[in-house]
């Protein structure tokens, strides 16, 4: 029986199926679509003014510091204060027992007593042998003896009271006062010691005229001088305080071999105190060099990188970067090498990248 033509068009069709079916024909997988570029923020390298700047080991030091030692010896009776506490200029801190300077003191009182009295008979006298020699009574050797026993009255007397009122004043010495108004440092001694004038007894110091004391080597000689800024930083590098050299050393150190300069620290930075150390950030100069925030920067090994928004085609991708920097400035790095101005680096999902990453730069 003779096929039509829709019966010849359809034949065909059915067996290619059925050998597709038969042979196990599969279609061709569907090709990868590209990876998704991830959105970071950038920031291109900048140029900003950065302080070439070297960073020392300071101590704080008080204008105003004194080491309390007796002038007197004997044992402590009573000690007022404990370390720590603030005192006022004149305040008595500790004192010493007295008993043996007041005895001293009556002692010497009743004495000048005893040469008053004999001061005030020679007097009586020489006035009496004045009026006798004048009438012709006595002779004029008598009254010469009565004129010269009245001035050795008078001379005993006089050396006497001196002498009292050096031991009045001595007693004054028993009491240890403040000579101003500062901080008690330690207190090493104890109710009831013994004490000379060889003891330390405690430190008073006043942490408002304050200085930072800085020890530049010797190679910087060239650069240093007075008015460079300073920057007083804590351990961590927080600054606490700005200020300027105000003394250099006109001498070397031999032991450090170093020049000891000095900055002024203000009355406002009570955050700093005698015998502190600190770190004295110095700054030579200042220039124009190129700048990366500090959110850019990671640290792998010991080495610094940043990731660059490079150019790729229609878009971008993630390039690592190794850099070199300097000590931060604000919320940035000085870079040192490994950049240029211009380069957008990758501020946001750092720890999300790798090398060649599709990103795309939203800032």
């Amino acid at each position: 029986m003779p096929l039509n033509v829709n019966t010849r068009r359809v034949l065909p069709s059915f067996i290619v199926a059925a050998a597709c079916l038969v042979a196990g024909c599969k279609s061709a997988p569907p090709p990868t679509p590209p990876p998704q570029a991830m959105p970071v923020q950038v920031a291109p390298v900048t140029l900003s003014p950065v302080p070439n700047s070297d960073t020392y080991v300071a101590t704080i030091k008080s204008r105003r510091s004194a080491t309390m030692q007796p002038q007197v010896d004997g044992n402590l009776v009573k000690i007022f204060v404990k370390s720590g506490d603030l005192v006022k200029a004149g305040q008595v801190l500790m004192r010493i027992d007295p008993l043996k300077q007041m005895a001293t003191v009556q002692s010497q009182q009743g004495t000048q007593a005893q040469k008053k009295a004999l001061y005030d008979y020679t007097e009586i006298q020489v006035e009496r042998q004045r009026k006798l020699y004048e009438s012709g009574v006595v002779s004029r050797d008598a009254f010469d003896q009565a004129t010269q026993a009245y001035q050795n009255a008078k001379a005993d007397l006089d050396a006497n009271a001196a002498l009292s009122d050096t031991q009045r004043q001595q007693l004054a010495y028993y009491d240890i006062r403040a000579p101003f108004s500062g901080i008690v440092g330690d207190v090493p001694v104890h109710l009831g010691d013994y004490v000379s004038p060889t003891t330390l007894l405690t430190t008073v110091d006043e942490n408002a005229d304050l200085e930072a004391y800085i020890y530049i080597p010797t190679e910087r000689a060239g650069l240093v001088r007075q008015g460079l800024p300073v920057e007083i930083l804590d351990t961590s590098g927080k600054s606490l305080v700005k200020s300027r050299i105000s003394f250099l050393s006109p001498q070397v150190d031999n032991g450090l071999q170093s020049i000891l300069a000095k900055a002024e620290i203000p009355r406002t930075a009570e955050l700093l105190r005698n015998q502190q150390l600190v770190r004295a950030r110095v700054t030579w100069s200042t220039a124009p060099a190129p700048v990366v925030p500090v959110l850019a920067v990671s640290l792998v090994g010991g080495q610094t990188f940043v990731y660059l928004a490079a150019p790729k085609g229609d878009g971008f991708i993630a390039h690592q970067v190794p850099v070199t920097l300097g000590e931060t400035v604000g919320n940035t790095y000085p870079v040192l090498g490994g950049l240029k101005p211009g380069d957008k680096v990758i501020t946001s999902g750092l720890q999300f990248l790798q090398e060649g990453a599709p990103v795309k730069p939203l800032g």
